[in-house]
């Protein structure tokens, strides 16, 4: 997230700091430091855990550069293109002698320390560096002919704040392409240990000053970019499959893509489906829909507002979004054609959506944080069942419509998961 920026704007919209990190080899493992208890302090901070994927394969992971030569950067005019990190998790064949990703890189994580806009939670107390993922570098792929979801974080957040749910769908049998917006994500590190950051700030300052109109223009620009980039991701899908270890252009089924996103990336997933044929079925986890400051704003709409969507289209609100009370959810509701659901998860809050609706707690806990400070950022749900509960229905919904499954917990309430309600 921007600091400087309103926390339900679209460009403060994400979860946490404005950081990203991107691993591409072995060196990434000095972020691991075995010998502390997750969730107790030691002498960088407090380590934390992420919960483990519960699907019947064993994770991979590898990070590519993507270099869109057709565009200069829009962010950065001195760059003559456009250029992007991407992580492919995928279920892996064996992981013996692979090492686990982390979920942050030192230098990253360093940043989203620096930028931390967690209320209540302070600077310098959590190694953020230290936090492991589940998924083990550069393991050959497992599978072949996988379904793919791309995901796409908050504003200003790193790709790897969706690592929970992203490994989770790898363990089920999907390739999930995880990507980071340039210039817009807190830290961006490229081979080499290059590191490009957000520029989203003081973008964001230089509107304010010239007026609403110009707040306006950088909303839709930070969109119409984030599109852009998934659509090129879209269009190097192939050579992605080609380039996971072990694979070839068959591994991913480039017929059964879908997408989501928290925040500003589920408003991203939405307007790239509108936009876009080749994706089948769009998730978009608490994101404001229009290029507003305020969730409760009907001014400004997109164009997934005003037209709708003629595919399938899962909303997940925290508790109070839904598209009776966000009124670009209810344009959009309104005017698409294709199936549609909204559901609530109760007790929520807009980061629980995001790694840190289980890593906040450990944070409380560890540094005696009160719990209206963690309700603050992660909500009062109980952070096991709301992983649980998310990791149900995202899996659900993709195994629907990318695998033709049932689905069937997506027709009504369920009594297992009374932690989301059904909006009609």
């Amino acid at each position: 997230m921007v600091a400087s920026v309103s926390r339900r704007s679209l460009l403060g919209a994400g979860a946490g700091a404005a950081v990203l990190v991107a691993t591409t080899g072995g060196s990434a493992f000095a972020a691991a430091r075995p010998g502390a208890a997750p969730g107790a302090p030691s002498a960088q901070g407090v380590r934390l855990t992420l919960p483990a994927p519960t699907g019947p394969h064993p994770v991979g992971t590898v990070s590519v550069r993507l270099v869109d030569r057709s565009r200069r950067d829009p962010w950065v005019s001195t760059r003559p293109y456009r250029e992007l990190m991407v992580s492919v998790r995928h279920p892996a064949r064996d992981v013996r002698g692979h090492r686990l990703a982390p979920q942050m890189l030192p230098g990253a994580a360093a940043d989203f320390d620096r930028l931390n806009s967690l209320e209540g939670v302070p600077h310098g107390k959590v190694d953020w560096a230290a936090t492991r993922s589940h998924a083990y570098t550069s393991a050959p792929v497992g599978c072949h002919g996988l379904p793919v979801v791309l995901y796409s974080p908050g504003a200003g957040d790193p790709r790897t704040l969706g690592t929970t749910l992203c490994d989770e769908l790898a363990s089920r049998g999907y390739a999930v392409v995880m990507v980071d917006h340039t210039y817009d994500a807190g830290a961006v590190e490229f081979p080499g240990s290059r590191v490009e950051r957000t520029v989203l700030g003081e973008e964001y300052a230089k509107a304010e000053k010239a007026g609403p109109a110009a707040v306006t223009a950088l909303l839709k620009k930070a969109v119409d970019v984030r599109v852009a980039d998934t659509r090129y991701v879209l269009d190097r899908l192939g050579a992605l499959s080609a380039a996971l270890p072990g694979g070839s252009r068959g591994t991913l089924d480039l017929s059964a893509v879908g997408m989501f996103g928290q925040s500003a990336g589920g408003f991203t997933a939405a307007q790239t489906m509108h936009d876009d044929r080749r994706l089948r079925a769009v998730l978009n986890m608490d994101g404001v829909m229009g290029y507003v400051q305020n969730d409760d704003d009907p001014a400004n709409p997109s164009p997934v507002g005003t037209d709708g969507l003629d595919r399938p289209l899962l909303l997940m609100g925290k508790d109070g979004n839904d598209h009776h009370t966000v009124p670009s959810w209810g344009l959009t509701w309104d005017h698409s054609s294709g199936w549609h659901r909204d559901l609530t998860l109760c007790g929520g809050e807009h980061a629980s959506f995001t790694d840190l609706q289980s890593q906040v707690p450990q944070i409380g806990r560890a540094l005696g944080l009160t719990p209206e400070v963690v309700a603050k950022n992660v909500g009062t749900v109980d952070p096991a069942r709301s992983v649980a509960a998310q990791r149900a229905y995202v899996s659900a919904f993709f195994d629907r419509w990318l695998r033709g499954g049932d689905g069937a917990l997506l027709d009504g309430p369920s009594a297992r998961w009374p932690e989301v309600r059904f909006v009609k």
